[in-house]
């Protein structure tokens, strides 16, 4: 017998978006997928070293649900897991780059950025691309 899934219920559309990519860490992954295209876990979890294994799992499980990232797995041993944006995921990246010029035209409302995304000016960035 086939569950039913529970409708989910929401005050607006802005409540749906920021729910599917809003939080700490969604922005990032879409970042970076829309930057170096398709990335392993480990690529992944390299370019976010403060995110922990269990939730960037969690977050790319549920970028996946909301058709937003693909999963693709290749029968290897070890197993080869490869991410990439889909189309619907694609279509954020606009919306991205609109928030990284809101941030940057009102100087980061007094916050220092730790990951430099938008402007690489902006922080200080080590060689390897990583905030120093």
């Amino acid at each position: 017998m086939a569950q039913r899934q529970k409708v989910k219920e929401a005050t607006c559309e802005i409540e749906v978006a920021f729910e599917v990519i809003g939080g700490k860490w969604k922005p990032l992954i879409l970042w970076y997928l829309g930057e170096y295209g398709t990335l392993r876990f480990a690529q992944l979890q390299h370019l976010i070293p403060d995110i922990t294994h269990r939730i960037l799992t969690k977050q790319l499980r549920e970028l996946e649900e909301h058709g937003l990232v693909q999963r693709k797995v290749y029968p290897e041993v070890p197993v080869k897991v490869e991410y990439s944006l889909t189309e619907k995921g694609k279509e954020v990246l606009p919306i991205l780059d609109m928030m990284c010029d809101w941030a940057d035209k009102h100087d980061y409302f007094g916050y220092k950025l730790k990951y430099c995304l938008c402007n690489d000016e902006v922080c200080d960035i080590s060689e390897d691309g990583q905030p120093k």
